[in-house]
């Protein structure tokens, strides 16, 4: 494609690297990456992505911004409490970049329609808060033939990997780390636990990494790799992990066939 003078200037430190070059910045002006969740992860996740160029940016999320979401979410201003977080973080993504078209979904996710949002997209991101989405995403993606990067984040701690399971081979599925989801009450939520607020924007600054390494095809995909970061100590741990053969959704002999079994 032939870029513009602006965009020449824009995307500069992206052009001369040898592993994006134009052709590169190219693929990343036409992706198409569906975001779900507006929040701690989902903030820096949406900026990074539009900064980089990333064409067509889906934000799926029903919240409002609240001022307790502030201490991390850094799409949004306090002069915006009280609106939808989609209208929140499309103007601060058209402030930043007016290359990106910004699709705001304005719902709640759920097996009525996550199978049809998907489909309009290469990439999905997963930067929800809670694990009946984040296992909707998993099974979804699988069977829609799709990408999912996902992080999350607890207290000081976070994870982050990409799912690629409906490639077959080596590629695992959420489900293969975690079959189902815990028992309530097991695992906090961030309003419960609590979190850090730079941990959000470490994590969400890696998981826009993830995303447009896999629109360009480069470096080593976290396929197949837990991503661990524990921030009290600084350090990084990387988890391999495979296919489970009894795997419900991924295995040779699934007993998930649809969407609608996402919590089974």
């Amino acid at each position: 494609m032939d870029f513009s003078e602006a965009q020449i200037h824009r995307y500069a430190r992206h052009i001369i690297l040898d592993e994006v070059g134009g052709a590169g910045q190219a693929a990343l002006l036409g992706a198409k990456v569906l975001v779900v969740g507006a929040g701690g992860l989902g903030s820096p996740l949406l900026m990074y992505l539009a900064a980089a160029g990333v064409g067509t940016l889906g934000i799926v999320d029903d919240d409002t911004v609240s001022l307790s979401n502030l201490q991390r979410q850094i799409a949004h201003t306090t002069a915006r409490v009280g609106a939808t977080k989609t209208a929140s973080a499309h103007d601060t993504l058209a402030a930043l970049n007016p290359d990106v078209r910004v699709i705001e979904h304005t719902m709640r996710l759920g097996r009525d329609n996550v199978a049809g949002l998907i489909a309009d997209y290469d990439i999905v991101a997963d930067g929800s808060d809670n694990f009946a989405t984040r296992f909707l995403l998993n099974d979804a993606c699988h069977l829609g033939g799709k990408t999912l990067v996902s992080a999350a984040v607890l207290r000081f701690d976070g994870q982050l990997s990409t799912f690629k399971s409906h490639l077959g081979g080596g590629h695992p599925c959420y489900r293969c780390i975690y079959p189902a989801p815990p028992p309530d009450g097991l695992i906090p939520s961030c309003a419960e636990g609590g979190v850090l607020g730079a941990l959000a924007g470490t994590m969400g600054s890696l998981q826009a990494t993830e995303v447009i390494k896999e629109i360009l095809g480069i470096g080593e995909s976290l396929s197949g790799t837990l991503l661990i970061y524990e921030g009290l100590a600084a350090a990084f741990r990387k988890v391999r992990v495979k296919p489970d053969p009894a795997c419900a959704l991924c295995s040779a002999a699934p007993t998930i066939t649809a969407v609608a079994a996402h919590a089974a």
